[in-house]
């Protein structure tokens, strides 16, 4: 697989279609899930895997796997996505980890790569994240990268919080 962007400890790359049982296994599972609206089944998780493929093609960007450097092995994803908020278009990233690598600052290594690819190699002026405010960890990691809280929104049925930084706050971080 091609790398295409590392960190001390993982691997970000593109996903194809053998990933799917990974992130199935990430879908279907209920504490992961939590705060997404519904947990994906096999289909979704194709349609999913289609969809990320299309934005890498339309857009250059998507939601990339993370593995860990050394040993290869998948743990969740993370990347940047084009969505459209309050009639919009934002890059919003996101990251969801196996269960087995919460609290091991991996998430928030993973999600300062991704805003430095994002903020300085694709010179996106700014990106934003969505986070159900009770979400505690997730917002966590939003503020050790240096995002803070900016409005609510309406997305999907639900009222979350969206968290932002520009090329500039990270600059002087």
């Amino acid at each position: 697989m091609n790398v295409l962007f590392q960190t001390e400890r993982l691997c970000f790359r593109e996903m194809i279609h053998n990933d799917t049982d990974h992130l199935l296994s990430l879908f279907q599972d209920e504490k992961v899930m939590a705060f997404y609206p519904s947990r994906k089944n096999r289909q979704d998780t194709l349609e999913w895997i289609e969809w990320t493929r299309q934005n890498y093609r339309s857009y250059g960007i998507g939601l990339w796997i993370l593995e860990l450097r050394e040993e290869r092995e998948f743990i969740g994803q993370c990347g940047l996505i084009p969505k459209k908020i309050d009639g919009k278009v934002e890059i919003e990233m996101g990251y969801l980890l196996a269960q087995k690598h919460w609290n091991k600052g991996l998430a928030t290594e993973a999600a300062s790569a991704c805003l430095r690819y994002g903020l300085h190699d694709l010179s996106f002026n700014r990106i934003v994240s969505l986070i159900n405010p009770l979400n505690t960890p997730s917002i966590r990691v939003a503020e050790k990268i240096g995002m803070t809280f900016e409005k609510n929104v309406s997305k999907w049925g639900e009222t979350l919080g969206l968290y932002s930084i520009s090329k500039k706050e990270r600059t002087a971080l």
